[in-house]
């Protein structure tokens, strides 16, 4: 079987390699990768020409269309029996893709999180930016569960891994960060189960590229109560 990854990546320059190699040294999976460069303009492009980077499929945005535009464009090339969306930074660690898709390969689950807040080793200021980013994430998971009746831990990870038929399935609207909330909300509507694994997460500040903001906040509460009555 084999597992598509999508990368959505903008301004990705000190990172992208690094990422890629990470991904490459791993040997228990067939994989697909797909990177969407979404209008870089900090020299991206020119690392995506390297021959790392040769059997990858690779999407180019003229301009920046945001994160849930680049994985629609990424849709229509999966060829994988499962999906996983990685960033394009250093956050998350692909060491953690086993345990993401184990559960969809074994047929226990179709829908698989990697949570951020299941992880017991460490104080999650340690590895989380802030303690207002802590409490955003909490909140917005709670309000998630809230609307969409599911008991997750963190709704809006990064690494969301789903049996390709079912994403296939799913209509994506939303192009920026709200991805997260619209698909959490089309999975409960779809009367799956999401399941969550502990994975291994070190936030970066702005400054080394975080790009997430507060009216990211505020956009995925307006789309968690769109995509739950309204689409």
């Amino acid at each position: 079987m084999t597992v598509t990854i999508i990368i959505p990546c903008y301004n990705e320059l000190n990172t992208i390699e690094k990422l890629l190699r990470k991904i490459l040294s791993l040997k228990n999976y067939k994989l697909q990768i797909i990177i969407v460069d979404d209008g870089s303009i900090d020299g991206t492009k020119l690392i995506l020409k390297k021959k790392i980077f040769s059997k990858s499929k690779i999407i180019y945005h003229k301009k920046k269309k945001g994160k849930g535009a680049a994985i629609n464009s990424a849709k229509k090339y999966v060829k994988g029996d499962i999906v996983l969306i990685q960033d394009a930074d250093l956050e998350y660690d692909p060491k953690d893709y086993k345990k993401i898709v184990q559960p969809i390969f074994n047929g226990e689950f179709k829908v698989v999180y990697g949570s951020r807040f299941l992880r017991k080793d460490k104080n999650l200021r340690y590895y989380f930016n802030s303690y207002f980013q802590i409490l955003g994430n909490l909140f917005l998971t709670f309000v998630s569960n809230f609307l969409n009746k599911q008991n997750l831990t963190d709704a809006h990870t990064c690494y969301k891994a789903f049996d390709s038929k079912i994403f296939e399935n799913i209509i994506l609207k939303e192009c920026g960060f709200s991805f997260c909330p619209e698909i959490t909300t089309k999975v409960s509507k779809m009367n799956l189960r999401i399941h969550e694994v502990a994975i291994k997460y070190k936030s970066r500040n702005i400054k080394e590229g975080k790009k997430i903001r507060i009216m990211d906040g505020f956009h995925a509460l307006y789309c968690l109560i769109k995509y739950r009555f309204f689409a």
